[in-house]
């Protein structure tokens, strides 16, 4: 009896999962991008500034779970980088209602989105930082899109300026789980943690590796401090939605933009 009533609960989350997914891309290619809208899914207020980037990250997040772990804990220590409007704390927080997380966001608009919709979703336990990661701490250029791919940029290239902190001053105990979408900043996070000491203080994180057009490949650098400091490691490159230039047949030239998440798990905790 309470087998086949949790059949029929889990049955029931998937069709509505189903069920947002189809009516937000039916949306997305209806309503023009950069607009500013509402949206309820699975119980929750979403207030976002582009509906296609609220498609993907929905798709992304809460149907292919790109982010979800296992913890034993009821509270484990979350930090996520790139928080975005919240979605990935709304879905930590959907798992772990009790997660102790700290959420950096640079962006100040966006961060005022972050802000409400979690106040919006009774999320009053989260650290928000209005901060960027990077390897030193300081003021840099900032290239806003006022969507999701607002990215720091070199010089006075960038159309705002954006405070930065590292990383490693938020690694003040063990963290269950690291979360970067940092638009390119995350190997020098990462080399940043690793010269701190504390990069094995991570049980397991998801990057975003981000390869960008006429910048040097940084992938392979990212994944040997990987390996040297303890974690084991997966690739996955998304969908074709998503990231379409990683699909066969294969077509590569200096313009190519291609992204993948790298899952990294150390291998010396249990």
């Amino acid at each position: 009896m309470l087998r086949n009533k949790i059949k029929r609960i889990h049955i029931k989350d998937l069709v509505q999962e189903k069920s947002n997914l189809i009516y937000l891309k039916i949306k997305s290619r209806v309503n023009s991008r950069n607009m500013m809208g509402e949206s309820n899914l699975i119980g929750l207020s979403i207030r976002y500034t582009d509906i296609m980037s609220l498609y993907v990250e929905y798709k992304d997040i809460f149907v292919n779970k790109i982010y979800h772990f296992n913890s034993e804990k009821k509270s484990p220590y979350i930090l996520d980088g790139g928080g975005c409007i919240g979605m990935s704390v709304l879905y930590f927080k959907s798992i772990y209602p009790k997660a102790k997380i700290v959420c950096f966001e640079p962006d100040p608009e966006i961060f005022k989105i972050l802000k409400q919709n979690l106040t919006t979703n009774n999320i009053d336990d989260v650290a928000l930082i209005n901060a960027g990661l990077a390897k030193d701490e300081g003021v840099l250029s900032f290239n806003s899109d006022n969507v999701d791919g607002g990215k720091i940029v070199e010089n006075n290239q960038g159309n705002i300026k954006i405070r930065t902190v590292r990383l490693s001053e938020y690694i003040t105990e063990s963290v269950d789980f690291l979360k970067l979408n940092i638009e390119g900043q995350e190997l020098p996070v990462i080399q940043e943690v690793e010269e701190f000491g504390k990069l094995r203080n991570i049980k397991e994180m998801v990057i975003e590796y981000h390869g960008w057009p006429n910048e040097s490949q940084k992938l392979g650098e990212l994944l040997t401090i990987l390996d040297r400091n303890g974690f084991r490691y997966l690739i996955h490159d998304f969908d074709p939605e998503t990231c379409g230039a990683s699909k066969p047949p294969f077509h590569l030239n200096s313009q190519t933009t291609w992204f993948c998440l790298v899952y990294a798990q150390r291998q010396d905790v249990s």
